[in-house]
């Protein structure tokens, strides 16, 4: 009898070990796949778009996009993701880069941000803003995330996207930390960053804009938290919502030293 227990409790220490250095070897071939991929990335066919889109004069107004204001100046491109969101006194709202992008869009060339924000994404003038997004990110790809804090709205935002992230609810009873409020969590043998502290914050919030190799689609950070949402069964939140900006907000000051690799690649 005794030895009957000893020799399962082999065999299960066996099977432990097994199934830990199968896991482990399936988490090294999903990187391995992503570092292949790297060298193909077709974001870089959106940056390219982008930056086009950023030169071209288009909308009622016939103007370009050259005058926009992205947190440092007129036209300012270089360093600006890194420290987005944050508040912009014109509007006198806290906006990440792709709200910030409709406002721009809206006052120099005429276009209707509500309607662009009711545009499903992926489709007309939401791609146009996802492809502008993705060449900006990638005008910052190796800074260091610094979002500021020093604004009363900014950290009014930070408090409310913390709260967000802990806030659960649904059918199924989830939050945002349900996945990514802990250490070593994994779904579908993918790693899952915790976004309460660096390095998870800074490479999960530092990912997006990113290439979807599972759909082809390339996705920006509102579309990232939109399907966030879709997966715990919320309803989906508004383009540019208080609350998309309230978890960037969040993200992002948890993610500061960081480094930026957007736009990624991702599975």
């Amino acid at each position: 009898m005794k030895m009957t227990k000893a020799v399962s409790f082999v065999a299960m220490g066996c099977l432990v070990t097994n199934v830990a250095l199968a896991q482990k070897s399936a988490t090294q071939s999903i990187d391995e796949y992503r570092a292949m991929l790297q060298d193909g990335n077709p974001a870089e066919l959106f940056e390219a778009k982008g930056e086009d889109l950023w030169k071209q004069k288009r909308g009622p107004k016939g103007a370009s996009l050259e005058k926009c204001d992205l947190g440092k100046g007129a036209g300012v491109v270089k360093g600006v993701f890194v420290e987005l969101p944050r508040y912009f006194a014109d509007t006198n709202k806290v906006q990440d880069l792709e709200s910030r992008l409709l406002t721009c869009m809206e006052t120099l060339q005429g276009f209707n941000a509500a309607d662009i924000a009711k545009t499903p994404f992926g489709t007309g003038e939401q791609n146009n803003v996802t492809a502008l997004a993705t060449w900006i990110s990638a005008e910052s790809k190796g800074m260091k995330f610094n979002l500021s804090q020093d604004h009363v709205q900014e950290k009014t935002m930070y408090e409310v996207g913390k709260r967000l992230f802990f806030a659960r609810g649904g059918t199924h009873d989830f939050a945002c930390a349900s996945c990514h409020g802990e250490d070593n969590k994994r779904i579908r043998l993918q790693d899952l960053p915790n976004l309460t502290k660096n390095p998870g914050a800074g490479n999960g919030f530092g990912a997006w804009p990113a290439y979807r190799v599972s759909n082809g689609q390339m996705w920006g950070m509102q579309l990232r938290l939109n399907d966030c949402y879709r997966q715990q069964r919320f309803p989906y939140p508004l383009f540019g919502s208080n609350a998309t900006i309230a978890l960037g907000v969040y993200m992002g000051v948890n993610g500061k030293g960081g480094e930026s690799i957007a736009p990624a690649i991702k599975r």
